[in-house]
């Protein structure tokens, strides 16, 4: 009897409920590991990868930039960061290259896009498809103008009328901004900030990466958008990188516009 009595203490002191799965003991960065090796050899294969993309690490808890000034938001071309993390963000273009939505969803691709209302037109439904697989929809203005040629009330029409077009499309209203060819001013952040912009996002096209760059893949000699991205991504990998949510790294604790 004393030892059936011990045998039913064990069994109290472990409980009566389902064994815990080992995954489940890991953390959340461990357990993005195995959802992206999970992937199947020929699925990054097809897409011209030599192996998957490594997980990103677990982003910071809050945003590591500085504001551009009092009530304005940061202007960032490279997050400040020591992951060895990249950021994929693309503009709007006349390109839709359906294969890139189907990239996007098979490896499970961190991509920010930046709308122009005017330039997407009957585009959005494109955009549609790719935010279901997870890409994020950010600002570019309704019009792509050249903003400082504008005085403030021009610019704060061009950047709040397209967080209002975005919100009609898509439910959301951005949080990130990139102004047109990169070119802004002062009236350009107090606009934004006006807006409810958290940042605003430029980019960089270094030979050599750095950890935190914010890249803007663009086509070259014809290639589509699916070819240019793996293009940069085999560059990614080859300078042992991966690829993160601009998001995350941004506005981790606002709305992402995803």
């Amino acid at each position: 009897m004393a030892v059936l009595a011990s045998a039913l203490l064990a069994v109290g002191a472990t409980g009566c409920s389902r064994p815990v799965d080992p995954v489940e003991r890991l953390d959340k960065k461990a357990t993005s590991t195995l959802r992206t090796h999970s992937l199947p050899a020929a699925t990054y294969r097809r897409w011209g990868l030599p192996a998957p993309l490594p997980p990103a690490p677990k982003p910071p808890g809050r945003p590591a930039v500085r504001p551009a000034g009092p009530g304005l938001p940061p202007v960032v071309d490279r997050v400040p960061t020591r992951d060895k993390v990249v950021f994929l963000t693309f503009d709007d273009s006349a390109e839709r290259d359906p294969r890139f939505v189907d990239m996007v969803r098979e490896l499970r691709l961190p991509v920010t896009m930046f709308l122009t209302d005017s330039v997407v037109g009957p585009g959005y439904a494109h955009f549609g498809r790719l935010r279901a697989v997870g890409a994020s929809v950010q600002n570019h203005t309704l019009d792509h103008p050249y903003l400082p040629g504008l005085p403030y009330a021009g610019q704060r029409a061009e950047i709040c009328g397209q967080q209002e077009k975005l919100k009609q499309r898509f439910g959301i209203r951005p949080r990130l901004f990139r102004p047109p060819y990169g070119a802004h001013n002062d009236d350009t952040l107090r606009a934004a900030a006006d807006c409810g912009v958290t940042a605003v996002v430029l980019w960089r096209d270094p030979d050599r990466l750095r950890a935190g760059d914010i890249l803007r893949p663009e086509g070259r000699n014809g290639a589509t958008l699916a070819e240019t991205t793996t293009r940069v991504l085999n560059d990614i990998q080859e300078q042992g990188f991966t690829v993160a949510r601009l998001e995350d790294y941004l506005s981790p604790s606002s709305p992402s516009g995803v």
